[in-house]
């Protein structure tokens, strides 16, 4: 196995039209789906992460199984199951494989972003392909541009007289997901700097898909590059993007919550590991004690991991309900509070993250340092992934929220 597949030979193997995919019905569903099929991908994690294979088969099992359709309205024939119930099913696969939880992130975001600009015909076409097992990668940031929030991907209306829609001329990095996506929403930018998301067939002419990601945690995201050389879009797979943020919506907040089940989820994982490695460790010469799970200092260390990982999934669960609550009627107050509230738990699930599966080499002594055993992945999966966004400015806003009373900005990052 070399460091990067062959993506040339196995995107159209893997990547097949999609075909009918189970329907979820409700939200207790979705849960024992989650359940069952997280500990199937347990198996081979650490061969996957050790060898950089990249999850086709266990990502088509994901997407078949009515998980990714759980956000779809129920009036478009989806569960539409709670903010919540999201949240736990991202936890349970990050906790399993950070990269199979990260995956369908994007999908969610662009979903929510559909929801909320696009026009009755897109949604309907849109979600209708979810509902029979489509998924939506992401061509959303740019590598090479001055600051994250520069795009110069541009879409332009095509001069060909025979064909209603845009062309698209661009190249975009961080492309999580994309590797094994059916449609790929790319943010682009028109002549007048307005901002849409295009819907973009991954076998479009033009399109080149590159497995160029090297990150040392979450390897297996497919998080590389998208290349867009004269790309056709149809119109009706065009919706607008800026809107999303100069209107109060949960675009926001519903993307960064996903985040924060991540990291809780791998922060639960390791917790749960570092105490059975405990109980195999050899206990400190100092400690005067026969067994590891008898050390007082140790049992000090993951008391405090304990209590640091159940406050992440109750702020988790806590944000989840803000979104809820202004699900109905989306509100500027009622939307602040949802950015404030993910906000606190993204911060906070960030340093547990780190803290816990940190603690978990620490604690299982030198055996955690085996490479067959991979207990290194939990952290660098989680200090790969609290990159995106920057922990001390979620602190901020909160902060400048209760002392001066000042909203948080609209944007994907809070």
């Amino acid at each position: 196995m070399t460091t990067y597949q062959d993506i040339n030979k196995t995107l159209d193997v893997h990547n097949h039209p999609f075909t009918q995919a189970h329907i979820i019905q409700n939200d207790q569903e979705a849960l024992e789906i989650a359940q069952q099929l997280s500990q199937q991908f347990k198996q081979n994690a650490v061969l996957r992460d050790a060898e950089r294979i990249l999850p086709f088969e266990e990502v088509e099992a994901f997407s078949q199984s009515g998980l990714w359709a759980i956000t779809v309205p129920r009036q478009y024939g989806g569960a539409d199951v709670s903010s919540h119930t999201v949240a736990k099913i991202i936890a349970l696969f990050s906790g399993v494989d950070g990269s199979i939880g990260q995956i369908p992130q994007n999908h969610f975001y662009a979903l929510e972003v559909l929801r909320n600009t696009g026009t009755e015909q897109q949604k309907k076409k849109l979600y209708s392909e979810v509902l029979q097992g489509a998924r939506f990668g992401n061509a959303l940031a740019e590598f090479k541009t001055k600051t994250a929030a520069q795009k110069h991907t541009q879409i332009s209306q095509t001069q060909d007289q025979n064909r209603n829609g845009y062309v698209v001329n661009g190249e975009k990095f961080y492309c999580t997901g994309s590797l094994f996506a059916h449609r790929i929403p790319t943010l682009v930018r028109d002549a007048e700097e307005r901002e849409y998301l295009a819907f973009i067939s991954a076998d479009a002419q033009g399109l080149q898909r590159i497995n160029d990601w090297s990150g040392f945690g979450q390897k297996t995201t497919g998080s590389g590059t998208v290349k867009f050389n004269q790309v056709f879009v149809e119109s009706e797979y065009v919706i607008r993007f800026d809107t999303a943020f100069s209107e109060p919506t949960l675009v926001g907040p519903f993307a960064q919550i996903m985040h924060a089940a991540i990291e809780t989820g791998i922060a639960r994982a390791a917790f749960e590991e570092t105490i059975e490695r405990v109980k195999k460790a050899r206990a400190w010469i100092d400690a005067n004690v026969e067994r590891a799970d008898q050390d007082p200092l140790t049992i000090y260390e993951l008391g405090r991991v304990a209590a640091d990982v159940r406050a992440s999934e109750v702020l988790l669960k806590q944000a989840a309900q803000s979104i809820d609550a202004a699900k109905p009627q989306p509100t500027v107050e009622n939307i602040a509070k949802a950015s404030l509230d993910v906000a606190k738990v993204r911060a906070h699930s960030t340093e547990t993250a780190l803290k816990a599966s940190s603690k978990l080499i620490e604690l299982a002594g030198s055996r955690g340092s085996q490479r067959a055993d991979g207990l290194d992945r939990h952290w660098r999966n989680v200090r790969v992934h609290t990159l995106h966004d920057a922990s001390r400015w979620k602190y901020y806003f909160i902060g400048n929220y209760v002392l001066n009373n000042i909203l948080p900005p609209r944007r994907g990052t809070l």
